[in-house]
């Protein structure tokens, strides 16, 4: 099938004129989550200069980042992909996707490089590849919290020997290794740990384009649709930027953007609802205007950038600590749930005295409540509460006894007017017990002075011919 390539495609492997407009295409909110194959042909029809898909976030927790594994299913991922690769390359239109297989440590770059390759295979693509980490080892970051370059972000302490211990740690890059990555031709970039603004911003500012306004669009763009209504992360987003603002509309024609989607989407995850703040420097808002531009459009215009008084990486790392099984049982007995607290302290007390072998700081046992209705739903229940017992211990074997014995205790416990002699507890699954495995903690999560935004990156370039490496 043959493609009509517009000039801004013809010339952006040499570098876009200072200023030229461009458009950029978010396949979704992150990689994975699917999109509507006909919002994907909608953008291909406005022939886009880039294509971007964040895959990755610290959002699901330290276990993915520790245990080197995607919180996305391989699968998701592949047909997101698989969808979208194919005609990217045959239209020379570069692929960026950030923060690779969910956490960016060099594992997770490794797994979703391995789905490409069979894509590629599958398809017998030709094309240049730049494949870009950002891991930073426990010596080198202890060196640099030794010059006084570490600083937190947030309450976590530094704690040396957890850092010791961490089993992966990232840097997370800002534009400039997308940029020099994109300098160099390829086709595709698979980037480790990025900032989410990043994948959609960087096209922008190597085409000399406003980093306020670059760094503005980005931020609303990296969660694909949801920006639109109906919102949704699953569905492709065009974002088009010039010299003087930029232009968002959803491609699937159910959605729409609207000024207040737009203008709350700007402050999502953000500390000041007037900054967003990057490594190199910050967007400023304040006096940004939003105009509804057609039913499903919206302008957005007089966002600027504020440069960095001194650069910084944010710093993530997770390592092991513990093991963990848990009990999930609900409860429908409003005496049971008035007195849960106590009655779980009685469990902590049947533990010491019961299993004094194990040494109380060999583990932590905690009970976390869920609702605790205590008005009459419907005539057959008195109330309803869920509880998870969450054991966390320095063995597999350690967390499965506390946690059996805490839950056979907590469902038999006896307590001054109750009627029944049954249980305290209903369990909704069988087993009870649901041993979770290996459990992993955040040991860094802090800002690192750096003398330039490419210290920590490694760019390596490939490609494949016919399916091939090369």
């Amino acid at each position: 099938m043959a493609h009509l390539l517009s000039w801004s495609c013809i010339v952006r492997h040499l570098g876009f004129l200072k200023g030229t407009p461009m458009k950029i295409v978010a396949l979704n909110g992150l990689l994975g989550y699917g999109y509507a194959q006909e919002a994907w042909e909608q953008a291909l029809a406005h022939q886009p200069d880039f294509i971007g898909v964040d895959a990755g976030s610290i959002d699901p927790g330290p276990h993915y980042l520790g245990s080197g594994t995607s919180f996305t299913d391989r699968q998701a991922v592949k047909r997101d992909l698989a969808l979208a690769l194919p005609e990217a390359i045959r239209r020379k239109i570069p692929l960026i996707i950030g923060t690779a297989g969910g956490s960016g440590a060099r594992p997770h770059v490794d797994w979703l490089s391995s789905i490409i390759a069979e894509i590629v295979l599958e398809h017998r693509l030709s094309c240049r590849t730049a494949v870009i980490y950002s891991d930073v080892t426990p010596e080198e970051v202890l060196s640099k919290h030794n010059q006084g370059k570490i600083h937190p972000l947030g309450q976590l302490t530094f704690d040396t020997n957890r850092v010791r211990q961490a089993s992966h740690i990232v840097a997370q890059m800002s534009v400039e290794p997308l940029i020099r990555a994109l300098d160099l031709g390829v086709d595709l970039v698979i980037a480790g740990r990025a900032c989410d603004t990043a994948i959609y911003a960087a096209p922008a500012i190597r085409a000399g384009l406003d980093r306020g306004l670059a760094y503005h669009m980005a931020k609303i763009m990296e969660c694909g649709c949801l920006c639109a209504d109906p919102a949704s992360a699953a569905d492709v987003l065009l974002g088009e930027i010039d010299a003087n603002g930029f232009t968002l509309t959803p491609m699937n024609p159910i959605r729409r953007c609207t000024v207040e989607r737009v203008g709350a989407h700007t402050l999502y995850e953000q500390a000041n609802p007037y900054q967003i703040v990057e490594p190199d420097g910050t967007a400023d808002v304040q006096n940004c205007r939003y105009e509804q531009i057609s039913p499903r459009s919206v302008r957005v215009s007089g966002s600027r950038f504020l440069p960095a008084v001194k650069l910084t990486h944010k710093l993530e790392g997770a390592g092991p600590v513990g093991y963990r099984t848990i009990s999930i049982a609900g409860i429908n007995d409003p005496m049971t749930i008035e007195r849960i607290d106590a009655l779980f302290a009685d469990v902590r007390s049947f533990l010491a005295a019961n299993q004094a072998a194990i040494l109380p700081d060999t583990y932590r046992i905690q009970l976390h409540k869920y609702g605790g209705i205590l008005a009459q739903p419907d005539p057959g229940l008195a109330g309803q509460m869920g509880v998870v017992i969450d054991t966390v211990a320095q063995t597999q074997e350690i967390a499965n006894t506390i946690c059996a014995v805490a839950r056979s205790r907590l469902l038999h416990t006896d307590f001054a007017g109750r009627r029944s002699t049954a249980g305290n507890l209903a369990f909704p699954y069988s087993p009870s017990d649901i041993k979770l495995g290996p459990v992993y903690g955040l040991c860094l999560y802090h800002l690192e002075d750096v003398d330039s935004l490419f210290e920590n990156i490694v760019i390596k370039l490939g490609g494949y011919q016919d399916g091939l490496p090369v």
